[in-house]
């Protein structure tokens, strides 16, 4: 019985790093963390309350979003990031003052409120994807408001969205910023890719620091060795991602994680009520 229980560690960290590996590796192949994959897995596989496993996913995706930073820094020079940098802070001025709005809103959700406004966000993030992956998502040509003061106020209003959904599901929100800075900026999706994780690591580190009142944050205490293998596994599994970037078709590889990101969400919470 002993011998079983000494087993139980080593068994669930084994689990985090194969899954860590395997769901960075898809995101990898995307431009994403892959912490949308991430959050049905802590609450179905592993186990977690879904409040503790926001504040774990929110804690990988900030390891894994710094990682990606500077994995990506010889790909896009500072100096081209640098002379981009007002999108980032106009979509910034958004996503940080929805997120701690958010992140503190669901310090105050019921678990069942909780679970069914994650659910809805996850669905939304798969039929996005969906949708990506039916038109494709292509360079940017020209921002989508010629107004200067337009395309700023529409900046805030999508950053202030993206921030709630980050805070809410501990995602970086890739999925949702590359798009919207192709389209609403009109630059190239390689340099959205880096500008999105320039908005990200802010954005995150606001919802995490509202989160750290909660005692759901102890989580990260209580799950150290977990967290520690499913890091590794999640960075090692980006890293093996980007170097696979471009054998499978994008499109492809959007509709499958799409309809995997659509059954996983609503297995997982459906079968939690």
């Amino acid at each position: 019985m002993k011998a079983i229980e000494s087993m139980q560690p080593s068994l669930r960290s084994a689990q985090g790093f194969l899954a860590g590996s395997l769901i960075g590796t898809l995101g990898g192949l995307i431009g994403l963390g892959g912490a949308e994959f991430r959050l049905p897995v802590l609450i179905g596989l592993f186990r977690l309350e879904t409040l503790e496993a926001v504040i774990f996913n929110k804690a990988m995706s900030l390891v894994v979003v710094a990682a990606a930073l500077l994995f990506r820094s010889g790909g896009i020079p500072l100096e081209q990031l640098a002379a981009h940098l007002g999108i980032a802070l106009n979509l910034l001025a958004g996503s940080l003052v929805g997120a701690w709005w958010a992140a503190g809103h669901a310090l105050r959700l019921s678990r069942q409120w909780l679970d069914r406004i994650v659910m809805l966000m996850l669905v939304g993030l798969a039929l996005v994807m969906l949708a990506e992956a039916a038109v494709g998502l292509h360079d940017g040509s020209a921002p989508l408001f010629a107004s200067a003061p337009l395309q700023l106020l529409a900046g805030l209003l999508a950053g202030l969205g993206i921030g709630v959904v980050a805070a809410l599901l501990g995602v970086a929100g890739g999925e949702l910023l590359i798009p919207t800075i192709v389209l609403l900026y009109g630059v190239d999706i390689k340099l959205a890719g880096s500008l999105s994780l320039m908005v990200s690591l802010p954005t995150m580190i606001v919802g995490f620091a509202r989160y750290s009142s909660s005692g759901a944050f102890a989580i990260l205490g209580r799950e150290r060795p977990l967290f520690g293998w499913m890091a590794a596994g999640s960075i090692l599994g980006a890293a093996l991602g980007g170097l696979l970037l471009g054998l499978v078709p994008t499109r492809l590889l959007m509709l499958l994680l799409g309809v995997i990101l659509l059954v996983s969400a609503l297995k997982t919470f459906l079968h939690r009520h």
